[in-house]
């Protein structure tokens, strides 16, 4: 079964609770949720999967998702801008955001997770390949499903995914961090009295500052729910029942050059987990054809430093695959 809103804006994705009175919203993102979009659940495996449409049915398709313990609201402000030209969907991983958990969260079912949405929402249809935009965590499983499915997808453009040469990967991990996916998934989902009590708990990982500080508000509230008198994280503590051995990182570079099909990578010029020797580690690797594309000013969560920065760089890269 699914559940289809109208077609509406987004504008009550503008809530008080995290906006106030809005005054200090800049116009570009009012506009950007001011862009007619569709939101609703289709049904997949007996779970919900949330997700948002923009643009035209007779477009190329774009399906975008998002990085770990987030959702697709962190498109939701960059989408718009892309409207114009694509039928595009971004959708929230099983067990992140508003989708149910479903099935194990192992590397494979995440990416089947790319066709079983596409399949539910007929972005297949007339033969049509739908090019991935996928975030960190997101962005490994999307190189899973182009692998699965290696004539399904039209592309996928790799947004700042960990991608380090070994030793210095092992480095990164002596200094106390961990990788995407790391957790445990029989430790109950942490609730708070307020809503404030539980905004304080919001951190990025990789912590770092924004450059647009009220998208950290945003994208915290879209996190939360309200249970009651209480609030708790959307996402379930089941997304942490996975192997995530440390060879998956290890070899991720690998995997992405090894990738069939078109391939782009767009990173943050300041990212931890994706820099300048990032680039020349893939070039090493066999990957001299992949576009590399850096975005100035941006950490890893590059939507969030520099969003129409970043709307640029997929812009180009689309463009250049249009030709």
């Amino acid at each position: 079964m699914n559940e289809m809103k109208p077609i509406h804006d987004g504008s009550t994705d503008i809530d008080p609770v995290w906006a106030g009175d809005g005054a200090d919203i800049p116009e570009w993102f009012a506009w950007a949720l001011s862009v007619p979009r569709e939101e609703g659940f289709v049904e997949v495996g007996g779970a919900r999967v949330h997700y948002l449409r923009w643009g035209r049915r007779d477009r190329p398709k774009l399906l975008m998702t998002h990085g770990f313990l987030a959702h697709a609201r962190c498109f939701a402000f960059i989408a718009p801008y892309l409207a114009e030209d694509y039928d595009v969907v971004a959708f929230d991983l099983a067990g992140m955001g508003d989708s149910e958990m479903r099935g194990v969260a192992d590397i494979a079912a995440r990416g089947k997770e790319f066709v079983e949405i596409s399949e539910a929402l007929d972005l297949f249809a007339d033969g049509s390949r739908p090019t991935i935009i996928a975030h960190s965590f997101g962005s490994g499983a999307a190189l899973t499903a182009v692998s699965q499915s290696p004539d399904a997808f039209a592309g996928v453009i790799v947004c700042d995914l960990m991608v380090m040469r070994p030793e210095k990967l092992e480095k990164y991990w002596t200094m106390g961090r961990s990788s995407p996916g790391s957790g445990n998934p029989d430790k109950p989902v942490r609730r708070y009295p307020t809503y404030e009590a539980a905004r304080e708990r919001y951190i990025l990982s990789p912590p770092q500052a924004v450059g647009e500080p009220f998208l950290m508000d945003y994208m915290a509230y879209h996190s939360l729910r309200r249970d009651g008198e209480e609030w708790t994280w959307k996402f379930s503590s089941e997304v942490f029942r996975r192997s995530n051995k440390p060879d998956e990182w290890l070899t991720v570079g690998q995997r992405l050059v090894d990738a069939p099909g078109r391939k782009a990578i767009v990173y943050g010029e300041k990212s931890q987990l994706f820099d300048r020797d990032s680039a020349r580690y893939i070039r090493e690797l066999g990957g001299g054809k992949i576009p590399i594309v850096a975005v100035p000013d941006a950490r890893h969560h590059l939507m969030l430093d520099q969003p129409l920065a970043f709307v640029a760089a997929l812009r180009a890269v689309l463009a250049f695959w249009s030709l």
